[in-house]
């Protein structure tokens, strides 16, 4: 551990206190000393009504770590670079891709670190199956990433709205699995997204793709799965079939279970977040939100009954 760096956390809804709050409290790494949220608080830190008065308050404040919807990401994030702090996007990383390349560029003229997570990336199945995977020939992938919007996203109206994502919120998850663990890019050919008439973004999508060796990749994303999520990813290579489950905790070759280290995606995230400001470099990976911005550019919308917040 190369010291310890202060840290803000912006946006304290579900996410960041299922997730982000643990993970910085077991890091030695990281001290948490502020917060800043319209509607809640942290305890035992410095609490402000947003990023600005955080900035602000708090000059000497080493990193933040934004987790409010990604409709605000942008104008956070720049804010905190230009103040010089490090910063963390939880995913995705911003409503656009052009919004999160223009920052990297901006942290890297500040020299400060700017990370693009995708805590999918770091579920224990995803290193071993990109280690299995190198070298070998896929034939075809087929992604099924299905659960109940109702139960992930409770009165949640910022998904359903331009730069929410929608159902792309966790089908992003699995496209960031994809892009990690394949050998080749991936590239989108076509895609239908079912969009309910009362809202702005999909409730349910299906992408074809291809890699650049030509093998096919099907990916189905839908919001009104349930009782029991369906996080699965097959890559059926010409040495067997590798299957990841339950989000990338589960890993099976040819229907063998592989033995895997337990789950700690947030805390990776905040080691690795710790690693990139000691040695001066950042991570920003835009793949995956590239392949949700192809969609919406390029798949034909489809209007299915309404949500009915």
């Amino acid at each position: 551990m190369q010291g310890s760096f202060t840290l803000g956390i912006v946006g304290v809804g579900k996410i960041a206190r299922d997730q982000h709050l643990p993970a910085i409290a077991a890091n030695p790494g990281f001290q948490l000393v502020a917060s800043a949220s319209r509607n809640a608080q942290v305890d035992n830190v410095r609490n402000y009504h947003d990023i600005d008065a955080l900035l602000a308050g708090e000059p000497e404040l080493d990193a933040v770590s934004l987790c409010a919807p990604p409709q605000v990401r942008y104008a956070q994030a720049r804010a905190a670079l230009m103040a010089g702090k490090h910063v963390m996007l939880e995913k995705p990383p911003g409503a656009s891709v052009s919004e999160v390349e223009a920052l990297r560029d901006l942290a890297r003229e500040h020299k400060r670190t700017l990370f693009a997570t995708w805590h999918s990336r770091c579920a224990s199945a995803v290193e071993p199956a990109r280690a299995w995977l190198a070298g070998r020939t896929v034939r075809a992938v087929h992604v099924r990433w299905k659960e109940d919007v109702r139960r992930w996203h409770p009165g949640q109206q910022w998904i359903w709205e331009p730069g929410g994502l929608g159902v792309f919120d966790p089908g992003i998850n699995a496209l960031s699995i994809v892009t990690r663990i394949l050998p080749r890019e991936v590239l989108l050919r076509g895609a239908t997204l079912h969009v309910p008439s009362d809202c702005a973004t999909p409730i349910a999508a299906e992408l074809d793709c291809i890699d650049t060796g030509g093998a096919p990749v099907r990916a189905e994303f839908d919001w009104r799965h349930g009782p029991v999520e369906q996080w699965e990813i097959d890559v059926e290579t010409a040495d067997g079939l590798l299957s990841i489950s339950e989000g990338g905790k589960r890993l099976a070759i040819d229907g063998k279970p592989v033995a895997l280290e337990g789950e700690r995606e947030y805390a990776a995230l905040y080691e690795r977040f710790h690693w990139l400001i000691a040695h001066e470099t950042d991570d920003v990976d835009v793949r995956p939100l590239r392949l949700v911005a192809d969609a919406f550019l390029v798949g034909k919308h489809v209007q299915v009954e309404p949500f009915g917040q």
